[in-house]
């Protein structure tokens, strides 16, 4: 199926199964697992494109889980961040195919590495953010140049909010409103730099399946789960496929 070994095809399935049950669980690293998962496996194009309608989708339910007053007013309230991020998303999307393999491998392998050991070694990523607007527009230009390289762009963004001091509850809508209008400028980005196209469309659309399912049953164990230690775990899960993909970048 999709030109893929039935295997193969079942590993895609599953990564989009857990990766968005994480994000149900934790709120967080939807792309970064589907990403460095599924690069393992397809070309890293191929994986890029494959997890571009499943990230808008679960974000659209991330981002309206309050409510449409909040999210709306999310929008208000951060659109430096919102602007900025979908500009640079337009601009870096159209250099993925330009790139060489490993190349692509190894940027897409090294944040998430290094995101991910931050976080399992209690380093929360942080900057100074005294003037926010400028802030803002920082975050939403690195964000949005590696988003649109890998897909990817939350751990700018959650540096800024931590940074920043925002609540939790609004920390998760911000992320929700952010990641959706993002996902779907990349959605548009890459329909106009070929990476979305008639080959790899239809794989991405069948697996929004999956990733709703996942994203259903990670809302639904949300409470009953240990967080802190399924976090912890995500995270070395995140290391170790980031590592991979660094390897499989060095071997090419």
């Amino acid at each position: 199926m999709f030109g893929m070994q039935p295997e193969i095809f079942a590993a895609v399935i599953a990564i989009t199964l857990f990766a968005s049950f994480v994000k149900g669980a934790v709120g967080f690293a939807m792309p970064m697992i589907m990403i460095s998962g599924l690069a393992s496996l397809l070309p890293a194009h191929e994986a890029l494109a494959a997890l571009i309608l499943p990230t808008v989708v679960t974000n659209l339910f991330q981002a309206f889980r309050q409510g449409g007053r909040a999210a709306l007013d999310t929008m208000r309230d951060w659109w430096r961040l919102i602007v900025t991020t979908c500009l640079f998303i337009a601009l870096s999307s159209q250099l993925v195919l330009l790139i060489p393999q490993p190349v692509l491998l190894g940027a897409l392998g090294v944040p998430i590495v290094i995101f991910a050991l931050t976080q399992l070694l209690g380093r929360q990523i942080r900057f100074h953010a005294h003037n926010r607007a400028l802030a803002e527009v920082l975050t939403g230009a690195l964000g949005g140049f590696y988003g649109g390289l890998s897909g990817v762009w939350g751990p700018p963004i959650i540096a800024l909010l931590l940074s920043l001091g925002i609540e939790k509850r609004e920390s998760v809508r911000v992320q929700g409103v952010v990641y959706m209008i993002g996902a779907a400028m990349l959605f548009m980005a890459h329909l106009r730099s070929g990476v979305l196209n008639a080959q790899t469309l239809p794989l991405s659309a069948l697996l929004v399946l999956p990733a709703v399912i996942g994203l259903w049953t990670g809302f639904r164990l949300h409470d009953r789960l240990d967080p802190a230690r399924f976090r912890r775990w995500t995270l070395v899960i995140l290391a170790v496929s980031g590592l991979n993909l660094i390897r499989r970048a060095l071997s090419m």
